[in-house]
């Protein structure tokens, strides 16, 4: 969060989002990759606590540089991809990657996505994801130096491969937060439109009515993962467990309460 400069708002909404389905909630622990035993004993089942690169409940499909789930590998740098991203940058960021460039990779990766994998999902959250992890590369990454808010390439393989900061790396100059993520989402999408979504065998591309993508603000991704996803994994916790769920189902409401006076829920009681 602070390395970045990213606003307290938006590093909740990314933390606990994941945190809810990816994490122990008695240790407070979370592996940033694989699942771990590092992490604490197993709650009960269907609960995961798989880390970051868990599939379908924080991670998903058209990333900017690893491959989907369903070609074998979610969690690898994978250079055919990183090819994209250097390319469109070439083609539309004059050689670094802008607000221009990534509306391009971005529409790429659906786009390939959307053709290659018969089981390929762009429902929310991953619908709001994929634009906000197209938005923290020139957001985030770029020297805060830098005003023009364009991506060295090397820096950007540095960032994506190597998972390292390059020498004398100043964070951003100011905070970065949901709203103003927001309104570089809404830009990204603008270029390229699509509705959320979800594929019946490659290219067969069916819009999810009951998913109103940007229109609800954060307030549907924030009840779906509340009300939904994370009940899905925790049906019936008791004790300690219950507690520290509806703890952090609190923590996760207060990034977006007051961004979208979002209607908060309990699927675990008051």
């Amino acid at each position: 969060m602070q390395c970045f400069n990213m606003a307290n708002d938006l590093a909740v909404l990314v933390t606990w989002g994941a945190f809810l389905v990816d994490g122990n909630h008695l240790t407070n622990l979370m592996s940033i990759g694989q699942k771990s035993t590092e992490t604490g004993a197993n709650p009960p089942a269907p609960a995961i606590v798989g880390g970051l690169d868990t599939h379908g409940v924080f991670e998903g499909d058209a990333s900017t540089t690893r491959g989907d789930f369903y070609f074998g590998d979610n969690y690898s740098f994978n250079e055919t991809l990183f090819e994209v991203f250097l390319n469109k940058s070439a083609s539309y960021g004059g050689g670094k990657y802008n607000a221009s460039a990534a509306a391009e990779v971005r529409w790429a990766r659906i786009q390939d996505s959307l053709t290659r994998n018969p089981n390929f999902t762009f429902t929310t959250p991953r619908y709001f994801t994929a634009y906000a992890e197209s938005v923290f590369p020139y957001r985030f990454f770029v020297d805060g130096r830098d005003s023009s808010t364009a991506l060295n390439l090397t820096v950007a393989r540095g960032f994506f491969q190597d998972n390292h900061f390059p020498t004398d790396f100043y964070r951003r100059s100011g905070s970065f937060g949901l709203l103003d993520v927001g309104i570089d989402i809404f830009g990204l999408e603008a270029a390229h439109p699509i509705s959320p979504g979800y594929n019946v065998g490659a290219g067969n591309y069916i819009v999810d009515s009951a998913d109103p993508g940007f229109s609800e603000g954060l307030c549907y991704l924030y009840t779906k993962h509340a009300n939904v996803t994370v009940p899905s994994l925790y049906p019936n916790p008791t004790g300690a467990l219950r507690t520290a769920l509806k703890q952090n189902l609190a923590t996760f409401y207060g990034a977006v309460e007051t961004i979208n006076s979002c209607t908060q829920v309990f699927p675990y009681g008051q």
